[in-house]
């Protein structure tokens, strides 16, 4: 019953930070530290990644007809132009996909550690104040706008996502709103961007650890990703809505706070 409660907790942690621009990777780690699962470490490496997939069922549910080309109340001009989001999509998340093939197991080696972590949260932070305080005026406001050569920018840029603590869905908003998006399409486009990603990523640990877990340990991840999915709901809609009045600057303070909190906890108290 213990673990089933640390999935939940686990769970709401993963369907908030997985979509606002904070790492939901440095929430992990300090969060795994005061309620550690009690399972081998593959199980728990698996389930980190894999509750993923709840919060990608979110997406899907949320933004359904606009993802949907085969909705029969399209038309067929608004059918072509969904099948393009996906091409976009699809050569967006090339990049990061060929790297992270490659060069996943060194990353998680060099890289995955509470240091790496908090500095990537600080310099995004502020990374994203200044890029807010230049106010610059978008030249794309509308997801039909974004071109092939400015999707696969915008792939380039979650690269940078790789690194622990950078934040998936804050390199790529980050990248976006460089390259001229409005926050709105570059939050929009930085969901759908995560449903091949995180798929593809979720599979691939599936897939190394072989599915041998008990039926113990399947309820338990099946638990973590049911409230992913719920959380990431809200945490969805909220930021949707919260970009419409404002920008990003306080997600940027609080990434330096818990950079700091951090670098504090494992330095200074470990």
């Amino acid at each position: 019953m213990v673990e089933i409660l640390k999935a939940i907790l686990l769970g709401i942690v993963q369907g908030i930070t997985e979509w606002l621009p904070v790492s939901s990777t440095g929430h992990m780690i300090l969060v795994d530290e005061f309620i550690k699962l009690n399972f081998s470490s593959t199980f728990v490496s698996t389930f980190l990644v894999v509750i993923q997939f709840g919060s990608i069922l979110a997406v899907l549910t949320i933004f359904f007809k606009k993802l949907n080309p085969f909705d029969s109340s399209k038309t067929k001009l608004q059918k072509n132009e969904t099948i393009n989001l996906w091409l976009k999509v699809i050569v967006a998340v090339i990049p990061s996909g060929i790297i992270g093939l490659l060069f996943e197991d060194t990353i998680d080696q060099l890289f995955f550690n509470p240091t790496t972590v908090a500095i990537a949260l600080i310099v995004y932070g502020i990374i994203m104040i200044f890029i807010e305080n230049k106010n610059k005026r978008p030249k794309f406001n509308n997801f039909s706008q974004v071109t092939y050569k400015l999707a696969l920018g915008i792939g380039l840029f979650q690269c940078l996502a790789l690194i622990p603590g950078t934040s998936r869905s804050g390199s790529t908003i980050i990248g976006a709103v460089i390259l001229g998006t409005s926050r709105y399409v570059a939050a929009e486009f930085s969901f759908f961007l995560a449903i091949p990603t995180m798929l593809g990523a979720s599979a691939l640990k599936l897939l190394k650890a072989g599915f041998a877990f008990s039926g113990f340990e399947w309820l338990v991840l099946g638990t973590g990703s049911v409230v992913a999915f719920a959380v990431s709901v809200f945490a969805i809609k909220f930021l949707m809505d919260y970009i419409k009045k404002h920008d990003f600057k306080i997600f940027g303070y609080y990434r330096i706070v818990l950079g700091v909190i951090v670098l504090s906890y494992f330095w200074l108290l470990k």
